[in-house]
């Protein structure tokens, strides 16, 4: 993913970003802050890896996390829309998965829940089932994907 040009696209339309993210712990705003001159683009990050800090951070709600469990597209929705809420940026990506090890039958390894909510527009869930390829590759891959779905919000 090419960070860069994401940043120059989201600069040129004038769209500010914030993250929600759990089991990348941060990854995402990292990348997006690697770049020289981001801050004009990324708004802030939000890393909400317990539940209590996903509904004391983003207003997510604690009926949504006994029913769906954390990692849900219901959670990542909440997450999206919770940045949006408590930032000024016009665009969020949430992140909510099974990073590893280990998983469960109903919730494998790998498992990752995507939110993408834009002001004024419907909020998009995903979830990508990147498989067991071990906790580093998972946040790896799960990063890129948060990155991409926020290239093609902009572009």
């Amino acid at each position: 993913m090419d960070v860069a040009k994401l940043l120059a696209e989201a600069r040129y339309w004038g769209v500010k970003v914030a993250t929600a993210e759990s089991c990348t712990g941060g990854m995402v705003a990292a990348a997006l802050t690697d770049v020289a001159g981001s801050s004009d683009v990324f708004e802030r990050g939000f890393v909400t890896y317990s539940n209590d800090a996903k509904v004391e951070m983003l207003g997510v709600l604690p009926e949504t996390l006994e029913a769906h469990g954390a990692v849900s597209e219901a959670v990542a929705r909440e997450m999206a829309e919770g940045a949006l809420a408590h930032s000024a940026a016009d665009l969020a990506v949430s992140i909510t998965g099974i990073a590893g090890p280990g998983g469960s039958e109903h919730k494998p390894e790998g498992r990752v829940c995507f939110g993408l909510a834009r002001r004024g527009r419907a909020t998009r869930v995903e979830t990508v089932e990147f498989g067991a390829r071990g906790r580093a590759e998972v946040r790896k891959a799960a990063t890129e994907h948060a990155l991409g779905l926020l290239a093609r919000a902009i572009g």
